[in-house]
């Protein structure tokens, strides 16, 4: 039976009150949870691909607060060219993770007996950094919106269309 590398124990961390131990865990990124993974057509983390949190996990009351970093790579398509494009995600974190937790409570994560799932929290920070529209690069120039060829690659030979609501006061500009 494999076990979740995001599940780590902190029973003798609660033993002693304001104690605080190291942490580093990765493993391969779960999309599900209450955060909805991003459509296709967004950025994602790529299928298989592992993602980190390496940082501490300090005792408190009833609980235990968990603050680090978590990292990861991402792909998506470009908002304008729809080229693969990928990045990094590096977000600091900061949660409580308290026990007779109220499931509506928001500002913390769960602690069931001496076990910390990190994995939802991981989850959490990885949707919530996802980019919403990607860009390969600020100088990009989409593709054609007559014949969709590629810009970045060459011009088209597309006229331009005229908006027919201006079109009369086309004939205003001067004759090259």
């Amino acid at each position: 039976m494999a076990t979740d590398p995001f599940v780590v124990g902190v029973a003798r961390l609660r033993r002693q009150l304001g104690a605080v131990d190291q942490c580093a865990v990765h493993g391969v990124f779960d999309p599900s949870g209450e955060l909805k993974a991003p459509s296709p057509g967004e950025a994602d983390v790529p299928a298989g691909d592992e993602v980190t949190f390496v940082g501490t996990i300090e005792s408190i009351p009833n609980g235990v607060v968990v603050s680090g970093d978590v990292t990861g790579r991402w792909e998506g398509p470009c908002r304008r060219c729809a080229e693969r494009v990928t990045g990094e995600i590096d977000v600091p974190v900061r949660e409580r993770y308290l026990e007779g937790l109220d499931p509506s409570d928001e500002e913390a994560y769960p602690l069931v007996g001496d076990l910390v799932d990190l994995g939802p929290m991981v989850r959490d920070a990885i949707v919530l950094e996802l980019p919403l529209a990607p860009l390969c690069s600020e100088a990009c120039k989409g593709l054609c919106s007559q014949c969709g060829k590629d810009l970045n690659v060459g011009p088209c030979g597309c006229e331009d269309p005229i908006d027919p609501r201006w079109a009369r006061l086309d004939v205003l500009r001067p004759s090259e």
